[in-house]
């Protein structure tokens, strides 16, 4: 892998009341346990355009994931970052 996969979370005036700062919490503790610091690249980003969606708008390598609670950031791992590790 050559590049850092780049996360960018929103933090714009919706997600930043509907929590995105749990879910940035939880996302460095998943990278962390998944001992993926070095691999990912984690930013900030206002509106994604997903205000209408439960939960935070990230986008991942330019592609905008909606609904992203704390409780979902494993699964999101499993399948939007993990597959990027193995590119």
């Amino acid at each position: 892998m050559d590049e850092r996969i780049e996360i960018a979370i929103c933090v714009g005036s919706s997600c930043h009341l509907n929590g995105s700062k749990p879910v940035m919490d939880a996302i460095k503790a998943e990278m962390e346990k998944r001992g993926l610091k070095d691999a990912i690249a984690l930013k900030a980003a206002f509106c994604l355009g997903c205000c209408a969606s439960q939960g935070i708008g990230v986008k991942v390598n330019g592609k905008v994931v909606a609904g992203l609670t704390p409780e979902k950031v494993p699964a999101f791992f499993d399948e939007e970052i993990a597959p990027l590790l193995h590119d």
